[in-house]
């Protein structure tokens, strides 16, 4: 099992920056990727952004150029730097892990944490 625990989200102005935490605990050897996914109200749950055990990232294009996701490997957690907020970057923000299994993809979710940007 794999426990993941995002911090950072909040209420801030259109402009503003934000960064969000996750960290990870349980068994953690072996997570594949780590990303960012969010949800808007009404809307499906899209991917932010992600990043591979070897570094590699990759960005929603919407995204692009504004947000930036990390990870320290020596606290077990990965970051998501939100710079240039819009007010369509509201939604419930998820930490997600990933292990790529010989026959299936294993998924864990952290609880989720709110951001707002008010225009």
């Amino acid at each position: 099992q794999v426990q993941l625990v995002e911090s950072g989200g909040g209420l801030v102005q259109a402009g503003g920056s934000l960064r969000l935490s996750c960290a990870a605990s349980g068994n953690i050897f072996g997570i594949n990727v780590m990303g960012w996914y969010r949800q808007a109200p009404g809307k499906q749950r899209e991917l932010v952004a992600g990043i591979t055990s070897g570094g590699t990232t990759n960005y929603a294009d919407s995204v692009k150029g504004r947000f930036t996701i990390s990870r320290d490997n020596a606290k077990n957690t990965v970051y998501l730097q939100m710079n240039s907020l819009k007010p369509e970057d509201t939604a419930d923000y998820y930490c997600s892990a990933k292990f790529f299994l010989s026959l299936r993809t294993v998924d864990y979710w952290g609880q989720g944490t709110q951001v707002t940007v008010s225009s």
